[in-house]
């Protein structure tokens, strides 16, 4: 498995005792690959894989690089150590409000920056779900194309538990996804909520043993593939204007889409491998 880049995060150090000082493990996002499939993995063992400016552009920097890249089909999030992501470190929260506002304010626009670029890129991207995914982790989690999720996953918006308001776009994506009620629910409870429900909801694709989460993840990763890419990033834009689109200018997008794609050298191939009934081979 060859590894791409590999992103140090920011450094802290851990509680000590009298008996034991030690350094805490720097947080950071591994980058490796698997075949065709980019593999980001949230690594912060000290914090329970808890995200921070550093990592939301090392996020951001590993999906630009991968964009460009023809090896790259499908990219897929996941943390280590049998967690997602806990969501933001709270000590540093803590800190930052002893700061001007505005310092806050960058970071979550850090935040929003790799939400943004996850949710606008052209490659489809899987998140696959051990443990918690609590707070920014459940936004992150909602950003991607997919979720994977382990049968005893826990998601949380822990906002309200601590007297805060949503950020990572989790107020957009749920009021997307479902009912008012059920997006009120999630948001101003804070309750622990299993896999198993939200597959229920629609927001789970895939419910996994626990454990092999990354591998149900990869193998869907696999699926998408060996699709042509230029069809999945035409259907990923038009769902993500769709919402917002007038249905006579949306029907003019699908129409423009589809021509685009018909004459692209894959609409070819597709056609043909699908009439000969072979298995096609796409750019």
């Amino acid at each position: 498995m060859p590894i791409f880049l590999r992103y140090p995060s920011f450094r802290h150090l851990a509680s000590t005792t009298a008996t034991s000082p030690k350094t805490a493990m720097p947080a950071e996002l591994q980058s490796t690959s698997q075949g065709q499939t980019l593999i980001l993995t949230l690594r912060n063992p000290e914090r329970r894989n808890a995200i921070d400016p550093v990592m939301y552009a090392a996020g951001v920097e590993a999906l630009g690089v991968a964009e460009s890249s023809p090896d790259i089909r499908s990219v897929v999030i996941t943390g280590s150590d049998g967690m997602f992501c806990s969501g933001g470190n709270l000590q540093r929260l803590l800190a930052n409000r002893q700061q001007p506002p505005e310092v806050q304010a960058q970071s979550i626009e850090g935040l929003h920056n790799w939400i943004e670029t996850i949710r606008t890129y052209p490659k489809p991207v899987i998140a696959a779900v051990e443990g918690a995914a609590a707070g920014a982790g459940f936004s992150l989690a909602l950003a991607c194309d997919f979720i994977v999720a382990a049968r005893n996953a826990v998601f949380v918006m822990a906002y309200s538990n601590v007297a805060l308001s949503p950020d990572g776009g989790a107020s957009w994506s749920l009021a997307q996804a479902l009912p008012r009620q059920l997006a009120t629910e999630i948001l101003m409870c804070g309750d622990r909520i299993g896999a198993e429900r939200l597959h229920a909801m629609g927001l789970v694709n895939r419910v996994a043993e626990a454990g092999s989460a990354l591998d149900t993840a990869l193998a869907l990763a696999e699926q998408l593939n060996a699709r042509a890419p230029n069809a999945l990033a035409s259907i990923k834009e038009l769902l993500n204007e769709a919402p917002q689109a007038q249905l006579t200018h949306h029907l003019g997008q699908e129409r423009d889409h589809f021509v685009k794609n018909l004459h692209h050298a894959n609409g070819g191939a597709g056609i043909s491998a699908f009439l000969e009934k072979r298995v096609p081979r796409y750019e």
